[in-house]
Formats: C-alpha cells, structure tokens, sequence
C-alpha cells in the first residue's frame, strides 16, 4: 500500500517533484564539479614538488651556502695558456650547486632518526664549460711617409711596425648534473622521470662511467643511447634517456654519486639527503627531531615548498578551496531550504487529502511516513541528475584542460628543493630565476565525491521530508471536513 500511494502521488505531482529534484541536483553538480576541481590542484601541486623533491620523498635536509666573503664557494675561475698559433682550448669547472656540502654520513644519521623510514643523498652539480681559440696577431711593418727613401738615412730603422689583428673566440656553456646512489634510487629526483629509452641504472654501477640523460637536454644536445658525453676530460656512456613526468627535469645528466664526488672534488660528500618519512602525519615530528640532532642543517617538507608555489596554479587552487567551497555550501543550503519549503506547501495543499486519510484511520505517523517517503525519493532523483550533471562537468574541464602555471622561487628550486635554485642553460644568471612549471589541469571524479554526492542527496531528501512531515502531523482530520463542499 506504501510504495502503490507512493507511486501514484509521485505520477500525479510530476512538475512539483521534478523542481525539488532539480534543485538539489543543482547544488549536488556544483559540489562535485568544486571537489574534482579540488583534486585535481592538489594532483597538480603534487605533480610540482615532485619534479623538485622526487616521487616517495617527504623532505630534504640541506646546508645552505654562505657567501664567498664568509668562507663560501668562490666563483669559478678559468685558466688557459697563450699559445702559439691558432689552437682551440677547453676548460670546464665542475662545483656543488645551490648548497653547502654535507658528509656522505650525515645521511646514516638522518636514517636514525625516529620516524625515517629511509634517507639517500645525492650531490647536485653546475658543469661551467668554456671553449674556444686564442688568435695571434700579425705584425705588420709601418710605412715610411717622410719621402726620405736613402739607406743611410734616419728614418723608418728595419723592424718598425705595430701588431694587427687577432683576440679570442669563446663559448660558454653550463648545465646541471646529478649524482645519484643507483644502490638507492626509490628517493631523488630522478624518480619523478621514466625512463623512455635504453634504460635506468644498475645497483651495482655505483662507480660506472654512466649516465642517464635528460629528453629535453638529448633533444638539444642530440644525444643518444649507446653514444657518449664528456664532463671535465670523463667519458660517460648514455644508457638511459629519461623524460620528467612535469615536463621539467631536475638536471640534464644523472651520473653516479661516487663519479659525481670524483668529478667535483667532493670525496665523501653530498648537498641533499632525501627523507622518507614512516608515517605523513609524523613529517612534523620528525624535521623536528633531524634539526635537534643534527645541527646546522635546514630541513624542507613538501608542506613548506607546497607554500611557495605560487602562479595560476596558485591562485586557481585558492579559489577553488575558499570560493568554490564556500559557494558549494551556499547553493547547497538554499536548494535543501527550498526543499522543504517546497515539500510543506505541497503538504499545505493537501491538507484535504490528508485529513481525510485521517478520518479514515491512518495515523499521523503514517501520514508523516509517506511524506518523508515521496521527499526521499525526490532527493534522491535529484542526487542522480547531480550525480550525471556533476561528472558531465568535471569531464568538461578535464577535456578543455586549462594549462596552469607553477612557480617556485629560487629559495626552493633544484634538487632538494630547500634553497639555491637550478643553474640553466642560460647561465648562472638563471641562478636567481624561478623554476616554472606548467601543468594542465583535471579534475578526477572518486568514489569519495559519488559517495558525497549520494549522502547529500539522502540528507536533502530527509530535510525535506522533516518539513513536510512536520506540517502533515499537524494537521487534523476536521480540516479536511470543513473545506468539503
């Protein structure tokens, strides 16, 4: 008898129960639409610290670098040989980059701290090339102009004259390279890149003459698998291109950490320890505990770098978190308020129908029972069309795919992401540069936001049904009598 009166009602009153629908499937679809948008920046944003941290990676310690008046790093010096005749000559200096270096053991104590599930370091390098030539000048004999001409005479001696010509042509190049522990490489930098050629390093290669190198920087360079680089007089085979998931590596070759510490001169040290934290929620505990008992050192979580991105990215990811949500709650209340107008003035038009199933036994809870049921099943047609409407929309967005920018200053950029941003290819200027990285958005639907979507719809259904429920337990079977004509 419920479901047969229910069945009809709902036939009868079609356009009522579809405007109720509608409403809740409104703010339904806007709430799954803001939290895929939602999802999606923070894949975004976790897409960005991992092109600077490395997939797996929950910190980085570091040292930062005093200036050279303080006892720092001083720049780079170039020395050459005037020779004779026209011969080209190449120097290149290989230094730390970004930071201050750390003993290769500051990573086992890193590694004992509480909380660390495990810790690799790396050595982050600038490679500053310089080639070119030195060209001798040419003597050249003066002319004589006094008009004297004799042998004898006073003017114009035999080796006279004055040096034309000549100077130097050379090029400078810089690029980064990365010193990896290939015995450990589930941390680092290299692990937000896939290999898409050749192939990754072997754990046994931790003193192997090979690389990996970057797809951008093979591009360039026309680098290919099986062939070789040079860095500082060293061959180094390529066996392994690697293609940044962000589109943006940490360094154009990836060599071995002991090769990287011979090449430097930085025997038994390293810029960056990696951190895997036990437990996310503990991150916090645990730079705590790394700052305590190993002093000196910064320690970098992905929250800290997460504050320092700024850019589209940014700022669409603030929207999306204060105004979309704030506006999602708002049209959210208004069509459950709606609601449950909407069910009690239907009940208010009913009151002859209802008090006259009263007068022919039902209770008032019965009544209020097949209000709440025929509110229930509007809200959860309503949460069906938001549940439609709402992914219809998130596979909108994810199609048009908006492309975001992410900007992380220099105090973040490069390899451990704590300070001294990445030298480019343009130059140590790039030195001061942000590291800017482009992602394009999504906007993912999980079972979480369906589920959402689902329990709203319930509880829009169950409100409604309160005020309609509400009003039809008041009413009385002599309101039906009187209005009989």
């Amino acid at each position: 008898m419920f479901f047969t009166y229910l069945r009809r009602e709902l036939r009868r009153r079609r356009k009522a129960a579809l405007v109720v629908a509608s409403g809740l499937a409104l703010g339904i679809a806007l709430v799954i639409v803001v939290n895929s948008a939602s999802a999606g920046m923070q894949q975004a944003q976790g897409k960005v610290l991992e092109s600077l941290y490395g997939l797996g990676t929950d910190m980085t310690v570091t040292k930062a670098a005093p200036p050279p008046s303080e006892g720092g790093r001083e720049r780079p010096r170039f020395n050459f040989d005037a020779q004779d005749g026209d011969e080209t000559q190449s120097s290149d200096v290989v230094m730390p980059q970004g930071f201050e270096t750390l003993a290769s053991s500051t990573v086992g104590k890193v590694a004992d701290q509480s909380g660390v599930a495990g810790a690799v370091g790396g050595l982050s390098l600038s490679v500053l090339k310089v080639d070119g030539e030195f060209k001798p000048g040419e003597f050249a004999p003066r002319e004589n102009t006094s008009g004297g001409g004799g042998s004898g005479g006073g003017g114009g001696g035999a080796g006279t004259g004055e040096v034309r010509g000549g100077g130097a042509n050379f090029d400078v190049n810089s690029y980064t390279v990365y010193g990896t522990d290939t015995a450990h490489q589930d941390l680092g930098p290299l692990t937000s890149s896939k290999i898409t050629d050749g192939r990754a390093f072997e754990t046994t290669e931790t003193d192997a003459k090979v690389a990996v190198v970057d797809s951008a920087y093979a591009k360039e360079k026309k680098y290919k698998v099986g062939g070789d680089v040079t860095i500082k007089g060293t061959k180094f085979e390529i066996v392994g291109i690697a293609t940044a998931d962000s589109g943006d590596a940490s360094a154009n070759l990836y060599i071995p950490l002991k090769q990287a510490q011979t090449l430097s001169d930085s025997k038994d040290k390293v810029t960056t320890v990696y951190v895997k934290a036990d437990d996310s929620q503990q991150i916090a505990a645990v730079k705590s505990a790394v700052q305590k008992n190993i002093p000196g050192t910064t320690v970098t979580t992905s929250a800290d770098l997460a504050d320092r991105v700024s850019g589209s990215l940014s700022t669409a990811s603030d929207l999306a978190t204060s105004v979309g949500k704030w506006l999602s709650i708002a049209v959210l209340i208004a069509a459950f308020v709606v609601a449950g107008l909407l069910t009690m003035s239907a009940v208010t038009r009913r009151v002859q129908e209802f008090g006259t199933l009263k007068a022919l036994g039902w209770k008032s809870g019965r009544v209020t029972r097949q209000v709440v049921g025929e509110a229930m099943v509007n809200g959860l047609v309503g949460g069906a069309l938001g549940i439609a409407v709402g992914v219809a929309g998130a596979y909108v967005l994810t199609a048009v795919s908006p492309s975001l920018t992410a900007e992380v200053g220099s105090a973040a950029a490069g390899p451990g992401g704590g300070g001294g941003g990445m030298i480019r290819a343009g130059g140590p200027a790039g030195q001061a540069a942000d590291k800017a990285i482009e992602i394009a958005l999504t906007a993912p639907i999980s079972a979480a936001t369906i589920a959402l979507a689902v329990g709203l719809a319930v509880t829009g259904g169950l409100i409604a049904g309160a005020f309609g429920g509400w009003r039809a337990s008041r009413l009385r079977p002599a309101d039906a009598l009187r209005r009989v004509e």
